[in-house]
């Protein structure tokens, strides 16, 4: 479907008179660049960046169609490039392709026109007005009922059709407007799709419908997850009464697409879209480990801050990527799925997770009201 079908007759605005990054992101008042690169690249990156994109486009082929052979022809091949991060020319196009998107627009012609033109929502008013907070100070985004914003509220409301038993939260508006950043509305819209009902990996669904138990069920493991790897940390967090639904529950909820340095996300999301949600929990664990030395000196409101705050230094992808790659999950993440779907009576719980469920079972309690209603005071 044309994005233009879906959008008003309202024009976009004059463009902005203050510069942007080479994402589209309002550059902040100081010297520097906000995506937290440098202002300039050197002919070294820029001859290294067009061998990339020779690379890639002798993987996908033309429009796409070379890349099915191509993955099952060199599976590590297209692992580690992608882990490289997918030159950003072709990042849509790679993004529909590795997540199964395209597929599902191929197989259902016109239905994302229908739930946008002749739908409606029971969520309609609270799309509207959730639309300007997402990404406010990107250039797309900004001017009220324009061009980005009524491409939003479209995919928004047609997912709230498509599947009335989610319907809308306000988390999904961070997926959808990341994904409108790279594609046209249908394709974003079939994405969406993709990945909530979990056309190649696990079905998301569970992080929005009510109680967000998949967000529970991911928190819990975390949890495990850290003090089974940095066990220092993890105790300096049962002392403290920290646990992951006061810090990192955005980070699954929007796949890193909140807060974070806009390059990072863009390298987890070529990552995440290709191998799983097991992503979130590596490059969660690499963030802490980055910074243990620090976390675990700090009383419990600076380490709740630190939690909320990441240095710079510990977003940069090249470095942080690497460290979450070091992380072997997925056979421990299994196992703990299966414990977890077992209920108290089934797992062995350590003390240590013993005394925090109360805790995590009260704060996620409130979280369907608060966490997300958090994502307002967006820093992008």
């Amino acid at each position: 479907m044309d994005k233009k079908k879906a959008i008003d007759d309202t024009e976009p605005g004059p463009a902005p008179s203050r510069a942007v990054d080479r994402f589209g992101f309002i550059k902040p008042e100081q010297n520097g660049s906000p995506d937290g690169l440098p202002k300039g690249r050197s002919t070294q990156d820029r001859e290294r960046e067009e061998r990339s994109i020779r690379k890639w486009r002798k993987m996908i082929g033309v429009g796409g169609n070379d890349w099915k052979h191509y993955v099952r022809r060199n599976p590590h091949v297209v692992k580690r490039r992608i882990r490289k991060g997918i030159p950003d020319c072709l990042r849509g196009l790679v993004w529909q392709l590795i997540s199964g998107s395209r597929d599902l627009l191929l197989m259902n012609p016109g239905v994302y026109e229908t739930l946008v033109i002749y739908e409606t929502s029971a969520s309609e008013l609270e799309i509207i007005r959730d639309i300007s907070r997402t990404f406010p100070s990107h250039i797309f985004f900004q001017q009220r009922h324009g061009p980005g914003q009524r491409s939003l509220y479209n995919i928004l409301k047609a997912y709230s059709v498509y599947d009335r038993d989610v319907g809308y939260v306000q988390g999904m508006g961070f997926l959808a407007g990341l994904l409108l950043l790279y594609m046209s509305e249908e394709d974003a819209f079939w994405l969406l799709v993709a990945l909530l009902k979990g056309a190649v990996h696990a079905p998301m669904e569970g992080l929005y419908q009510p109680g967000l138990p998949l967000v529970q069920q991911y928190l819990s493991q975390f949890e495990k997850l850290v003090m089974e790897h940095m066990p220092k940390l993890g105790q300096h967090f049962v002392e403290e009464m920290i646990n992951p639904s006061m810090y990192a529950s955005q980070w699954f909820i929007t796949v890193f697409s909140y807060s974070f340095p806009f390059h990072l996300t863009l390298r987890v999301w070529d990552v995440f879209l290709y191998e799983g949600i097991k992503v979130v929990f590596q490059v969660g664990l690499a963030l802490l480990r980055f910074c243990h030395d620090d976390l675990v000196k700090l009383p419990f409101e600076k380490l709740l801050h630190a939690l909320r705050n990441f240095p710079e230094e510990a977003t940069d992808p090249d470095v942080l990527l690497p460290i979450a790659f070091t992380f072997k999950v997925s056979s421990r993440l299994e196992e703990l799925t299966k414990e977890y779907q077992k209920g108290p009576e089934g797992s062995s719980e350590t003390s240590s997770s013993k005394r925090h469920q109360p805790l995590i079972s009260k704060t996620m309690s409130r979280v369907g009201s608060r966490v997300i209603s958090n994502l307002t005071s967006d820093k992008k």
